[in-house]
């Protein structure tokens, strides 16, 4: 299933005029095109699109037949197909979100279920709640800041809304909370299913399908999640590389280095050298 960004990186006509890579499918681009047709088919993962200049002559095809303008904001939720017709140039910028990292970051960020997520599909509205955080990574896609599209995009999760819906399987609040909670408490040492299975209560396979579904993902996907959100802290303090790591859980500063690149495509030395010129 190809994303938004493959369905227009094959195009003739559109032009990625900056690109910020943020690491396990997160992603920014500003984009221009013109005078093209374009069909994103079940596209995966989600969008969040913010037109920078022109859009008049944008509609989309499969839809209503209002066209956009600067200032426009559209989402595209995961698995969605619409199709598009340019007919003058114009400029946008694309927020790219792989699904369980969204759902992770909103269930962190709102501390609930991931499935209490409202992502509606959105064609052409005036949202400055996302509008105002997007128009910031068009600027960090420009000048590659990867420290001001992380502090947007967490802008932007914080921005989006929650739904009242009838939960069915899943761990319960409290019982995510005291896993949180444990986890925080013991990023610097090994932690194992079974220890975290016994704390809820729970099987270990009962856990680790049911906290899947609560969170968005899976568990020790989570626990790296909280040892890189610790570790960027920790950069912005004196402490030597080996020390972070080993506050953070990980076994070694390579481990580290290489657990931190592939979540945020930058090594810590570069974060932390990004975080004193702030």
């Amino acid at each position: 299933m190809p994303s938004v960004r493959d369905s227009l990186s094959r195009s003739p006509i559109a032009r990625a005029a900056a690109t910020l890579d943020l690491g396990r499918g997160r992603g920014v681009t500003i984009w221009e095109n013109h005078d093209d047709r374009v069909t994103y088919d079940t596209a995966r993962g989600h969008v969040f699109s913010l037109y920078l200049k022109g859009g008049t002559g944008t509609r989309r095809v499969d839809g209503t037949a209002v066209s956009g303008w600067p200032g426009a904001v559209c989402i595209f939720p995961d698995g969605q197909t619409s199709e598009w017709e340019i007919t003058t140039p114009f400029r946008f910028v694309h927020l790219y979100l792989p699904d369980d990292r969204l759902r992770a970051d909103f269930a962190r960020t709102h501390e609930c279920d991931a499935r209490r997520m409202d992502l509606p599909e959105v064609t052409f509205a005036e949202m400055p709640a996302l509008g105002a955080p997007l128009g910031v990574l068009a600027g960090a896609a420009s000048s590659g800041d990867i420290l001001l599209a992380d502090a947007a995009i967490a802008e932007l999760v914080g921005r989006l809304a929650s739904r009242p819906v009838a939960l069915r399987g899943g761990l319960a609040p409290h019982v995510l909370r005291r896993l949180d909670e444990w986890i925080d408490a013991h990023l610097d040492e090994t932690i194992s299913l079974s220890d975290l299975a016994v704390l809820a209560d729970l099987s270990p396979f009962h856990l680790h399908r049911m906290f899947r579904v609560s969170r968005g993902m899976a568990l020790h996907a989570w626990i790296t999640e909280r040892r890189i959100d610790r570790s960027k802290a920790l950069l912005g303090g004196p402490d030597p590389l080996i020390e972070v790591a080993l506050a953070c859980g990980f076994a070694s500063q390579s481990h580290f280095t290489r657990a931190f690149k592939a979540a945020t495509n930058a090594t810590p030395t570069t974060w932390r050298r990004a975080r004193r010129d702030e």
